[in-house]
């Protein structure tokens, strides 16, 4: 009996030692399942390597690896991305954004007419109340549901993925918000279906954001906040975090706060400017847009530097050039009451997970709005100590995804795959 166990244990080792020098020597495998966040503002996509443990952002269009989660219809076919951005002052009708505010939720006939007044696309619901997007195309009408937009997305995503690994692409794990009920992940899958992708789990975004931090492999329970502040919504959630398990404790947010209104605030700002400069209001659509692309651009800037150039020729006024510096502090000012808020939130999170800030343990910021320095400054201020931004905000979700998507593939080295711990939390909206 004991020459048995000394002969499996001798077959044990030799199969383990041949593991450790294989994942040495031999060259790692390609990643099998890739990870997608399928966002508001943005989307992107990413794959997790064995071994080397890099995690690659995959580069999607022109240099970006972040798409906008945009999709326009013409007579010529169907643009996405910043294609689909650059045509939409002359084709706002057909081009369809914010499709993940609808896909898979059911709207009421008044809250859809409310709806309606924020978009120039047509809107319509069918007879369940799940939104259509009415577009036409070489003159004839089409409706678009929400989860075909998606797909469009997804499958742009696909085939990033795809020039990359030279293998075909098909599996997948997906993002979403905390707050989606089982229709809005359903529908969220059917759009990755469609592009023709099998969706083996779909995560929350918070879940996925602090799996990019690692806290997963902290010791002990940890109370985690994430602040994910995008282009158009603001969500905060509280976390406990034990190991690989996840158990969503609070959530509260603003779905109508991001950078979209920071950037609005900066674009009535220098709309003013013009007026005031030439002598009448700007109202060529082309200037327009052209100028909330260089507000777009000055934001960004302003992350990293104290000041920035607007310098734009107006057609509409005969050539002259629009030449304004912005500075940091002028930025700051004009949002200043808007970058306040993002705290209301935290502040309704707290009071009903019944922590005071000295008891949550870390802070991970999600989202591109929340590289702007007065937000960050603010939200450290308020808890007293520096939040996580190792990080790039807008890679964090991504990031946490392709690492489910790893683990799932068979990651080496092995690590414990996320448990989400059910929940009846519901989100808070906070105006």
């Amino acid at each position: 009996m004991s020459s048995t166990f000394v002969f499996l244990g001798g077959a044990v080792l030799v199969l383990l030692l041949a593991g450790y020098f294989g994942q040495m020597y031999m060259p790692p495998p390609k990643p099998k399942i890739v990870g997608v966040d399928l966002g508001t503002t943005y989307s992107c996509i990413g794959m997790y390597h064995s071994v080397t443990g890099v995690i690659d952002i995959l580069e999607v269009e022109d240099g970006h690896r972040c798409i906008p989660s945009v999709v326009a219809f013409s007579d010529e076919g169907v643009l996405v991305g910043y294609k689909a951005v650059a045509q939409a002052e002359h084709n706002h009708r057909n081009t369809l954004y914010d499709a993940k505010r609808f896909i898979g939720k059911k709207f009421g006939k008044q809250e859809l007419e409310d709806v309606q007044k924020q978009y120039a696309f047509k809107l319509e619901a069918d007879e369940y109340g799940m939104i259509r997007y009415v577009v036409t195309v070489n003159r004839t009408e089409r409706r678009v549901t929400p989860e075909e937009v998606g797909s469009y997305i997804v499958g742009t995503l696909r085939q990033a993925a795809q020039q990359n690994l030279t293998v075909p692409v098909t599996k997948v794990v997906m993002s979403v918000p905390a707050e989606f009920d089982d229709s809005q992940r359903n529908y969220t899958r059917k759009a990755a279906s469609i592009a023709g992708m099998e969706v083996l789990r779909v995560i929350n975004e918070p879940t996925a954001a602090a799996l990019a931090y690692g806290l997963h492999k902290k010791t002990g329970l940890h109370n985690v906040m994430v602040v994910d502040l995008g282009g158009g919504t603001l969500d905060v959630s509280l976390l406990n975090v034990q190991g690989g398990m996840f158990l969503t404790q609070a959530m509260a947010g603003n779905n109508h706060l991001g950078g979209q209104d920071f950037n609005q605030r900066l674009l009535a700002h220098l709309l003013t400017v013009v007026k005031e400069r030439f002598g009448r209001p700007l109202t060529d659509r082309a200037d327009i847009q052209a100028l909330r692309l260089q507000v777009e651009d000055a934001k960004l800037n302003l992350t990293h530097h104290l000041h920035t150039q607007i310098h734009l020729p107006l057609t509409s006024f005969g050539g002259q050039q629009l030449l304004e510096s912005i500075s940091r502090t002028l930025f700051e000012d004009l949002n200043y009451d808007l970058f306040r808020k993002a705290l209301q939130p935290i502040d309704r999170v707290l009071e009903v997970a019944r922590l005071s800030r000295d008891e949550v343990d870390e802070i991970v910021l999600v989202g591109g709005s929340t590289r702007i320095p007065k937000v960050r400054q603010l939200i450290a201020e308020y808890f007293g100590k520096k939040p996580n931004t190792a990080i790039d905000p807008e890679l964090a979700v991504v990031s946490g995804v392709s690492i489910q998507a790893g683990i799932m593939g068979g990651m080496w080295p092995l690590t414990v795959s996320a448990v989400e711990l059910p929940t009846r939390v519901r989100k808070i909206q906070v105006h």
